[in-house]
């Protein structure tokens, strides 16, 4: 038991003890003597960024750990959840999921900062969009991209950002955020993988340009994967996802490369090198009695030693490191069962449907999948509307759908809306259906809209979030993956089985089995339909 007492007559480290629990295991420090005068003074103001793209996997661990080192030297500690970075880097997080998985990052991060005991009341977070959208940072990026060289930006980048045959103009601006990031969040440095370093670089070099000071940087080892090359969320077998069962630990541990002897481009032993010894300052070898049983090292150049002369067998390895990563990831698992974070990981990460159309002609093909991923639904922004010149009940649009030319869509809503409440609205468009003709004019499209269940019959065209623009994807939650087919078929009748089960909540939120229509932006709605139908 622990006296609070002795506790608090506990001298505080030195500025030579921050430092080394700051740098220690780190590859690489730009600015050291910088770093030891800041902590001469006071403490270190530093922040850790990550963008919101794939799941993390454990290999996150790795900066978790430099993180409580960070927080044992008594730095303030800011964590940036990268949101716009994410969408920024070839959209690695679609706009419509941007939301989504930044939600999901922040409950995964601090799930994993709780499973190794660091404190969160002593972070910051933070999220990019919360600043990075203000005029004073959107102005900063404009300066620096007068003075930035295109060959510097993409240099900069070329380690980070998804390297492409044609590449995207967002990939360039993607270090400047970086940079400016060091000055809004005024920190003293940043810390990153060695991955990182011709962003720091980059920093350090433009930000006097702008009147900003340089930052010290710090720099983790790139940790290998389970397949011995780089841990990356997109290469399924180099990695443990945080919310892997057991038995795919297990799994995915016994396929790894850990070759006896070679401690070259490790995974599992740089996983106990960098994660499980910064911990816990040990490591448990777990083994029967008849092979030596148990070893506790408390040095890893020990144990990396007996791995090397094969004193400490793969397979004895691989099981010791099971057991101790199962006991960080238990109370993930066990945060990540609850129902609304269940929903958030599926919504976030949708399974991408494996189901393919039945070939004609083929006896025992699996169905098609009829998922709302399939329909092609816009926002929408009506130009012009007429009545239709051979029918009394129908109007004519031109809507603009984000696309070259605006399409015509015919609707039969002069009963139910007046010509001059359409004009410059927005609308909520099905843009995938087959072209046909109504009454001699060809509609591009259907105008989806809250009907009444009663009579008299009410009509009101759905309602996208305020704010939304022509062109902008409406997907159902949970669906935001996969791509909609390029034209419903009629004889599929994909639309009409979708639309049985589509309905306005009570809160007047149109949905498909109670899951909102989303964008962006927010939930689709209408004016007063509640329980509603959708046509």
């Amino acid at each position: 038991m622990s006296c609070p007492i002795a506790a608090a007559m506990e001298p505080a480290p030195g500025p030579q003890e921050k430092y080394q629990l700051i740098t220690r295991n780190l590859q690489e420090v730009l600015g050291e003597d910088k770093l030891m005068a800041i902590l001469k003074e006071r403490e270190l103001k530093i922040y850790w960024g990550t963008a919101t793209t794939g799941k993390p996997h454990v290999a996150y661990f790795v900066p978790m750990s430099k993180i409580a080192d960070f927080l044992k030297a008594g730095c303030e500690v800011t964590i940036l959840f990268a949101d716009l970075h994410a969408y920024l880097d070839n959209m690695k997080a679609p706009w419509e999921l941007l939301e989504l998985r930044t939600r999901y990052y922040e409950h995964v991060i601090k799930a994993m900062l709780e499973s190794i005991g660091v404190p969160l009341e002593k972070l910051k977070f933070v999220r990019g969009t919360d600043y990075q959208l203000s005029k004073e940072y959107t102005l900063d990026v404009y300066r620096l991209s007068s003075v930035v060289t295109q060959h510097d930006a993409k240099k900069a980048g070329a380690e980070v950002v998804k390297q492409v045959e044609h590449p995207l103009l967002s990939g360039l601006l993607y270090p400047g955020l970086q940079a400016l990031d060091e000055e809004y969040l005024k920190v003293d440095a940043q810390f990153g993988g060695v991955d990182q370093r011709k962003i720091f670089t980059f920093a350090e070099k433009y930000l006097p340009s702008l009147g900003y000071g340089k930052r010290v940087h710090l720099m983790n080892p790139m940790v290998p994967g389970l397949t011995g090359s780089k841990m990356s969320s997109s290469e399924e077998d180099s990695k443990i996802d945080l919310l892997d069962r057991k038995e795919d630990v297990k799994k995915k541990l016994k396929k790894a490369f850990c070759e006896p002897g070679n401690v070259e481009n490790n995974g599992v032993l740089s996983f106990i090198k960098h994660v499980l010894f910064p911990l816990k300052s040990e490591f448990v070898v777990l083994r029967e009695e008849k092979w030596g049983g148990n070893k506790t090292y408390t040095a890893y150049e020990v144990l990396e030693k007996d791995f090397a002369e094969q004193v400490v067998h793969p397979g004895d390895l691989k099981n010791s490191v099971e057991v101790a990563l199962n006991k960080l990831l238990d109370p993930i698992r066990e945060k990540f069962n609850c129902p609304e974070l269940k929903k958030l990981s599926s919504a976030a990460y949708p399974t991408p449907s494996k189901a393919k159309p039945a070939e004609k002609g083929t006896k025992n093909s699996e169905p098609e999948d009829v998922i709302p991923s399939r329909l092609d639904i816009r926002v929408g922004k009506v130009i012009s509307v007429e009545k239709h010149p051979d029918a009394d009940s129908l109007y004519v649009e031109k809507i603009d759908v984000g696309e070259a030319e605006p399409r015509t869509v015919v609707s039969g809503l002069v009963h139910f809306v007046p010509k001059e409440q359409l004009q410059d609205r927005l609308v909520v468009l099905l843009c995938n259906l087959k072209p046909q003709k109504m009454r001699g004019v060809e509609s591009q499209g259907m105008v989806l809209c809250a009907s009444s269940v009663g009579e008299p019959r009410q009509v009101e065209p759905l309602d996208p979030p305020a704010g939304c623009c022509a062109g902008e994807r409406v997907y159902v939650e949970g669906y935001e993956g996969g791509e909609p087919d390029e034209e419903l078929k009629p004889k599929k009748k994909v639309f009409e089985k979708l639309q049985a089960d589509f309905r306005i909540s009570e809160d007047c939120v149109a949905q498909w089995k109670q899951r909102n229509f989303l964008t962006k932006l927010g939930t689709v709605s209408c004016k007063s339909l509640k329980g509603g139908s959708i046509s």
